[in-house]
């Protein structure tokens, strides 16, 4: 079977470092292996509507300033289509189709969904297209025949979902004409689901727990020097908790031995600096300015190219706009395919 590769994240502010090495990292090492028949990012603005309907402009806004984000970040054009989901208008009767598939209580246990509805404190307020946002997700990756889906571990409840419609639909319609979904997980646990900097919950924009890939230097140490340690680690000499400790589990997600060599000599891995600072005899100044000096390492390119791109915006809605097209091309293929499979092709008719 062809590798088609759909991820994509919603407009609601610029990535951060979390999106970075949850799925760009992984997006950018997909684009270079080359092994694919197509490879589609997708703007999801109107799953960011669904909780943002009264916010036009903060979605808008943002379209931009995501693409903005990816192509700094490395996301090469020529290799990844780049698209607006609103843009696709067959992804909305996609999931039309599939909301008949799927009951209101099986929403509700949706983990990832249940966590997003206590963090926004929705309450019995719940927005219906919020509630059905996994259904969403699900008619995106399958509009396009995708085999393979980079998430994050809070993704996967969503995914799973997704396979759950495509069991559904062809046990139903009778036809088998979607591909299984797979996920591809980071690498490394830690950048699975980055904690905020104030370690009270995974990075969030709308918690602003986070280091963004747009941030200038001064304001990404800020946030590094203001990031949650272990609260008992009062003196340099007190015994320090690597677990919880939010510039540990930035290290881990980042740092690599090379970055010793350059930054911290003295210590040979990451092994020998939690060992120090477990027994005692190293401050978190120490270890904040290590972890600043490797994020700014990462950031500062992706910072320099955002300058570039700022200067082409029309060419970028422009390829944003012509990518979208294409794949509205492709939708409709899966739509008429479903259309057949459910036996509500009626166009058919008016041929005889």
């Amino acid at each position: 079977m062809e590798k088609i590769i759909l991820t994509g994240d919603r407009p609601t502010g610029n990535l951060h470092i979390g999106h970075y090495v949850g799925s760009i990292a992984n997006r950018l090492k997909l684009q270079e292996m080359g092994d694919y028949k197509k490879f589609y990012i997708m703007i999801a603005d109107m799953q960011a509507l669904t909780d943002n309907a009264n916010n036009i402009d903060k979605v808008k806004n943002n379209i931009i300033q995501v693409a903005i984000d990816y192509l700094s970040a490395g996301i090469n054009p020529n290799k990844v289509d780049i698209f607006i989901q609103s843009q696709v208008p067959e992804l909305s009767e996609i999931t039309m189709y599939f909301m008949n598939l799927v009951t209101v209580a099986r929403l509700n246990r949706n983990p990832t969904v249940k966590e997003e509805i206590k963090q926004k404190d929705f309450n019995a307020s719940i927005p219906a297209g919020f509630l059905c946002y996994p259904i969403s997700q699900a008619s995106d990756i399958l509009a396009f025949g995708t085999t393979l889906v980079p998430v994050g571990d809070d993704q996967l409840p969503m995914l799973e979902q997704t396979r759950e419609i495509v069991r559904s639909f062809h046990n139903v319609y009778g036809k088998e004409i979607f591909p299984m979904p797979n996920a591809l997980l980071p690498d490394r646990q830690a950048c699975r689901r980055l904690v905020g900097i104030d370690g009270a919950a995974k990075m969030s924009k709308s918690l602003g727990n986070c280091i963004f890939l747009k941030d200038e230097p001064e304001v990404v140490k800020q946030k590094i020097m203001n990031a949650y340690t272990d609260p008992n680690h009062i003196k340099i000499s007190d015994p320090g908790k690597v677990e919880g400790n939010v510039v540990f589990e930035y290290l881990d997600a980042f740092c690599k031995d090379e970055h010793f060599k350059l930054y911290l000599p003295e210590y040979a891995n990451l092994d020998e600096l939690k060992e120090h600072y477990r027994r005692g005899g190293l401050g978190d100044v120490k270890i904040k300015l290590f972890l600043n000096n490797i994020i700014q390492e990462i950031l500062e390119p992706i910072r320099q190219k955002r300058k570039k791109l700022e200067n082409n915006i029309d060419e970028i809605y422009e390829m944003l706009f012509e990518n979208s097209k294409k794949a509205s091309q492709v939708a409709s293929q899966t739509l008429q395919k479903m259309k057949e499979a459910m036996g509500i092709d009626y166009y058919k008719f008016l041929k005889k």
